[in-house]
């Protein structure tokens, strides 16, 4: 494996004022190098948290309805309080089943609420009654269950939310991919701009680059001046951009249980230590777009 050039990493973090007049110190070229680092830094901690955000929340959908189930019994008024007795010793006899208690009316009311109103006249509707199962770390068999309600309780419906949960992990899981393309394609995106700001840069300044080469500075010598000068602005670009979002982002609703998944869209513990990584990372992109840029422009120069 070949080491890296220590003079070059030297020339890059101390500089050389000499070479460095050959980069404008100012003009659209900064300015374009400056705007684009912050916007896109701030839209890559943005993709940055959504990603976070929604890793936790198929993580906490997936648990939450893995280990709890429904029983639903419908069946005739006189009926009712028997079957739901008989579903509870059932599942009292049941392995893998933690916890079972049957919901009251007031908690069947707040359940269709969010739908029919807190006015709902749950005891003079026919309301299925609802058991609520809570399963151990070692789960039961759902298929065995099934049967065993089907011949005792003739009107209980066993639901695993099965049919709930993956839908809703798969959407998760699909908008945390979402956010790491993101991150990928902001990237690339800031790659392209720098390297037309450096591309432009070289242009500008072709007459100071053929008198530098006629007193016998190489390319290397006049390329590192560019990619020092358009590093540096990438990265406080990168930090400008990064400490706005990180301003943002805390200024967002904290994580709430009714609020779901828009209250919870901020960083959590340690996560906040991954918009650091951000402005290196601009800075990185930037040295390798402007050296690649640098050195293909100065060899097609006559």
């Amino acid at each position: 494996m070949k080491l890296p050039d220590l003079s070059n990493i030297s020339t890059l973090l101390v500089g050389d004022a000499q070479a460095e007049r050959v980069v404008p110190p100012s003009g659209y070229t900064a300015n374009l190098t400056l705007f684009t680092s912050a916007a896109m830094a701030f839209l890559a901690v943005f993709a940055l948290a959504l990603s976070l955000a929604t890793g936790r929340l198929a993580d906490r959908w997936g648990e939450e309805l893995a280990r709890s189930s429904t029983i639903r019994i419908s069946a005739p008024d006189d009926q009712m309080t028997a079957q739901t007795v008989a579903a509870l010793k059932v599942l009292e006899t049941t392995n893998g089943v933690a916890s079972a208690r049957a919901l009251s009316a007031d908690e069947q009311r707040a359940l269709l609420e969010p739908w029919f109103g807190p006015d709902l006249p749950v005891d003079t509707l026919p309301i299925p009654q609802l058991i609520e199962v809570v399963e151990d770390s070692s789960g039961f068999d759902a298929d065995g269950l099934r049967l065993r309600l089907q011949a005792e309780v003739p009107g209980a419906v066993l639901d695993d939310h099965t049919r709930w949960r993956k839908p809703l992990v798969r959407a998760a899981s699909r908008l945390r991919l979402l956010g790491w393309v993101s991150l990928f394609l902001i990237g690339f995106a800031t790659a392209a701009m720098i390297t037309l700001a450096a591309n432009a840069a070289l242009s500008a300044n072709a007459q100071v680059i053929k008198v530098l080469r006629l007193v016998g500075a190489r390319d290397g010598y006049i390329a590192q001046a560019f990619v020092r000068r358009f590093t540096i602005r990438a990265l406080l670009g990168g930090g400008i951009g990064t400490l706005l979002a990180c301003i943002a982002i805390a200024l967002l609703p904290s994580a709430q249980s009714e609020g779901g998944f828009l209250t919870g869209l901020g960083f959590q513990r340690w996560h906040w230590l991954w918009p650091f990584v951000v402005p290196p990372l601009a800075a990185g992109v930037a040295f390798a777009a402007t050296q690649a840029a640098a050195r293909k422009t100065l060899k097609d120069m006559p």
